[in-house]
């Protein structure tokens, strides 16, 4: 059989990795991105689980753990900063480190067999039976036998091949935003979290500088956009308005930011992944965005895609119903826990936060705790 041509629209996490496996499997792979290189977000993400057993297979483990971040523990503040809580974090034999510092691993692992086409994004899609008529904004229009939807939560392709985003894309009640600080954090090991009625900041050390992640609830904005850097300021200040804490230091960095990044935690759900010789992968298919092992689902998405249409490689069909069935058993769990981890981390009422706080001395609430900085869509 002729060597079949693979598109791939997204390098964050799923992209890359689906182009690795995708070459081992006799495809061969390309990976348009609409950003003009890797993406800077120094946001935590962890690998663990089935995504540590793609990585290992990858043979990039050792990368990842000397680009992993040295937190132990989450402490909870009140308004004056003192300790009203603490959580042991780590110890399931996962990496947590900078989403840049993976997608730049994952990169390096599949460049040699891959096309990496920077700085673009697909405009047009019409398939037929034999293939995928593409157009770029920028690029000249190409053939492919297959494409496949990695571009996150606000995916391209999905709208393309499926429908609006409003149709797939639910609302979760809260918002997040992350911004890097200058300054190295005091302690490299702790991550410090900040509560009021519904909102929370937390510090995260992350790798030399620190990250700041601002949490809160709120309705759906009408015509919000992810990418209006001014609404984001307003919004923040306004939810955090007469916060205690290093809140007030934090939002005046806010207003002189050129790099903050904030979105709508939100919730993917659809009926199905694939659409012909279209489907989708990670946060595209079926985003769980809040503290939700996106990374980890990401990787072993991509990994059991590409395996099924190893399998067979003449029937994108089956292979993309079998993908489908068997990544759903990972994706559905977490996506049914997403009101619950907002519960813990951002309880609405001064009631829920006490009992969060004491519950810190009973439980150990490591899977609430292990992502506090989401990272952009995977």
């Amino acid at each position: 059989m002729t060597e079949q041509t693979v598109l791939i629209s997204g390098a964050g996490v799923a992209g890359p990795t689906l182009a690795y496996w995708l070459a081992r499997a006799g495809f061969r792979p390309t990976v348009v991105e609409r950003a003009a290189g890797l993406r800077s977000s120094g946001s935590p993400v962890d690998v663990r689980g089935p995504a540590g057993h793609v990585a290992d297979r990858m043979g990039i483990t050792a990368k990842l753990r000397d680009a992993g971040t040295a937190v132990t523990s989450l402490k909870f503040v009140d308004d004056a900063g003192r300790r009203t809580g603490r959580v042991a974090m780590g110890g399931d034999g996962g990496i947590e480190l900078p989403r840049t510092d993976l997608a730049a691993i994952l990169h390096e692992a599949a460049r040699a067999d891959t096309e990496f086409v920077f700085h673009d994004s697909i405009t047009e899609l019409h398939q037929d039976a034999g293939g995928v008529d593409v157009t770029f904004e920028r690029g000249t229009p190409r053939r492919f036998d297959l494409v496949i939807g990695a571009d996150g939560l606000h995916s391209g392709v999905r709208r393309l091949a499926f429908g609006p985003e409003h149709a797939f894309v639910e609302h979760m009640g809260v918002y997040i935003a992350t911004l890097p600080l200058a300054e190295p954090p005091a302690d490299r090991t702790e991550l410090v979290m900040y509560n009021s009625p519904g909102r929370a900041v937390a510090v995260h050390p992350a790798r030399g500088t620190g990250i700041a992640a601002f949490m809160f609830r709120g309705d759906a904005v009408p015509g919000f956009d992810h990418r209006d850097s001014a609404l984001h300021k307003r919004m923040l200040a306004e939810a955090y308005e007469g916060a205690g804490w290093r809140v007030p230091e934090l939002l005046e960095r806010v207003r002189e930011a050129d790099d903050l990044y904030l979105d709508s935690v939100s919730r993917v759900r659809m009926g199905t992944w694939a659409s012909g010789r279209i489907v989708l992968a990670g946060d595209a298919a079926s985003c769980v965005s809040l503290f939700g092992d996106g990374s980890t689902l990401a990787m072993a998405g991509a990994y059991t895609l590409s395996e099924e249409l190893g399998r067979t490689p003449g029937d994108a069909a089956s292979a993309f119903r079998r993908y489908e069935a068997e990544h759903r058993k990972l994706v559905e769990p977490k996506q049914r826990n997403v009101s619950a981890a907002a519960a813990l981390l951002i309880p609405a009422t001064r009631g829920g936060l006490a009992v969060r706080n004491f519950g810190t001395r009973l439980l150990p609430l490591v899977t609430a705790a292990r992502r506090l900085v989401p990272a952009r869509a995977a």
